[in-house]
């Protein structure tokens, strides 16, 4: 996944833009949109296990 950090000049300020591939999420400071990207990148590196497929008994 690609993960990109933008600033975006806006009228009354600045917002940051962070762009997970297609996805897009803004934020009002750089600290949020960081803090996020954090997150995600933790969750994404955590381990994950497969769900267990539950197999149905024939009645």
């Amino acid at each position: 996944m690609k993960i990109v950090l933008t600033e975006l000049a806006r009228e009354h300020g600045s917002h940051w833009q962070v762009r997970l591939d297609q996805h897009v999420v803004t934020f009002r400071s750089e600290a949020e949109a960081r803090a996020f990207i954090q997150t995600l990148e933790s969750r994404l590196a955590a381990p994950h296990r497969l769900p267990y497929r539950q197999q149905r008994v024939a009645q």
